[in-house]
């Protein structure tokens, strides 16, 4: 390379006036605080493969970063993509991209790299992972007009072969040639890096900064250019080599605990449930004072709460003492069979759906989710107003949960599975927080219209857990997550789409 040029940290790179500037970044290391992807081969592994791959990826790490550090990065790397990607549905690695990842790379972002590539006008990203890996999070969230990565070898009916495009893994000098490809001689402004194999590429640029080793908190996920509100996946930690093995080493007992939790509970009265859980170790936080009973003759109180998890009915009943009813969107058969109280599912028929509501009133109490779907970050979604047109008799109720493996909810996975995934969490907690009841004049029977009680709702549930409203639905969140609009397919568009598939 001739004379070796000297490169700056980047605390000393100016972000001023850079609007008009291009700048050119490595990932790992740069603008994230790890250096290993590991984490998150490790997430397409278990998210678009099976337990099976990602216990095999696991598995693989002492002889991949082995071969890291002293044979060949570039080697190491095609092993990592060979054994997460191989055989996998390219569709299913973009959803995972898309739906799984940008929760773990906001978590990740380095705030010093992140203070001077958003400063710049025109933003490259430079990376040896997969581009259809990156490439969703940092154009969406990092504001990357364009993201040089590795390109993955697909078969004619759409999966991964597991080995990569020509020229291969940009590492070291094909860093460089990728750079020159793309710029030509307008190269970057700024080229940042963090190792020796980014010199290549920042020798190109009119300047060039590196990011030291030291440790620093990640930047704040609010200070990116959007909220991460919906994301996928089970599990909660991100995925190093530790965390993965101490997870794994965990879902054993975590199932067996979590079969004990669920159907010790079901023929016990709530009153008692309260107690087992205490013995189970399910942790329950019961705020605000529930109205009693409804006595006889009378139309029951409609519960109406922000929706967390599937089990979010199921502990509003156990926190209230007392059997009562619910209706939701979308449940499964075995969730519906096993539930302990009664759950009618919705079918978004308008008249239909008010008559099921209306009936189960006058039977006793009942709770809604009126944001039909859960969400599992601190923003409620829209509430439907369908409710606030049956009952004057309302009583918010706000649900806030702690989960610290596993999520258990799921828009992509197996439903069945929710209640069990909160349950194999060590400790789950639920804090349910009872309001007073909606005094008349704030009801439709007041004169308000249905959308401005289910407004007023959100809001104040939202100003209850600190959470932040927004006009997202159900639909938005699907189409997000996992590439459809929500609804649940009937028996005929199931047999019309495995028909597709075979084709």
């Amino acid at each position: 390379m001739g004379t070796q040029r000297h490169f700056r940290p980047v605390s000393e790179c100016s972000s001023e006036n850079r609007g008009n500037q291009t700048v050119a970044a490595d990932l790992d290391g740069t603008l994230l605080v790890s250096r290993s992807a590991f984490p998150y081969y490790m997430l397409v592994a278990l998210e678009a493969g099976s337990l099976l791959r990602a216990i095999i990826l696991l598995a693989s790490v002492p002889l991949l970063y082995f071969i890291y550090l002293f044979i060949s990065e570039s080697l190491a790397i095609k092993m990592f993509i060979y054994i997460a990607f191989a055989g996998l549905k390219i569709r299913e690695i973009e959803l995972v991209s898309r739906s799984v990842l940008p929760k773990f790379y906001a978590e990740d972002v380095h705030p010093e790299s992140w203070r001077v590539f958003n400063s710049f006008g025109k933003r490259y990203i430079i990376t040896a992972n997969p581009r259809i890996m990156v490439e969703p999070f940092l154009k969406t969230y990092m504001g990357a007009d364009k993201v040089l990565g590795t390109e993955l070898e697909v078969t004619k009916s759409g999966r991964a072969t597991g080995f990569v495009q020509k020229p291969g893994v940009l590492v070291g000098e094909k860093k460089k040639a990728a750079v020159l490809r793309e710029f030509g001689v307008n190269l970057p402004d700024v080229g940042l890096g963090d190792r020796d194999t980014d010199r290549d590429f920042m020798y190109l640029c009119k300047e060039g900064y590196m990011v030291p080793r030291t440790k620093c908190e990640p930047l704040p996920r609010n200070k990116l250019l959007s909220p991460i509100i919906f994301h996928e996946g089970r599990l909660v930690q991100r995925p190093t080599p530790v965390a993965a093995l101490l997870t794994f080493l965990w879902m054993p007992i975590g199932i067996i605990l979590s079969i004990i939790r669920v159907y010790l509970n079901i023929p016990l009265a709530e009153r008692i449930v309260r107690y087992t859980y205490k013995i189970l170790g399910i942790h329950l936080i019961v705020k605000g004072t529930p109205p009693p009973p409804p006595k006889k003759g009378q139309s029951g109180v409609l519960f109406v709460c922000n929706h967390r998890t599937v089990l979010d009915p199921v502990v509003t009943a156990v926190a209230l003492g007392r059997k009562i009813s619910c209706v939701t969107y979308s449940i499964s058969k075995l969730s519906e069979l096993i539930s302990p109280i009664k759950a009618v599912a919705l079918s978004r028929e308008r008249e239909k759906d008010a008559a099921n509501i209306k009936r189960l009133l006058e039977e006793g109490d009942l709770v809604i989710c009126a944001e039909g779907t859960t969400c599992r970050e601190p923003f409620l979604l829209r509430f439907s107003a369908l409710f606030a047109e049956l009952t004057d008799r309302i009583v918010p109720v706000a649900i806030n949960t702690k989960q610290s493996v596993f999520y258990g909810t799921s828009a992509r996975g197996y439903k069945f599975l929710d209640p069990y995934f909160v349950f194999m969490n060590p400790m789950p907690t639920y804090e349910i927080t009872f309001l007073n009841q909606l005094p008349t004049e704030l009801t439709c029977k007041g004169g308000k219209s249905p959308i401005e009680v289910a407004n007023y709702i959100q809001r104040v549930l939202a100003g209850t857990l600190g959470f932040e409203c927004t006009n997202l639905t159900r639909k938005d969140k699907y189409a997000i997550l996992a590439g459809t609009d929500g609804r649940v397919p009937s028996e005929k568009e199931k047999e019309k789409e495995n028909e597709k598939e075979k084709a």
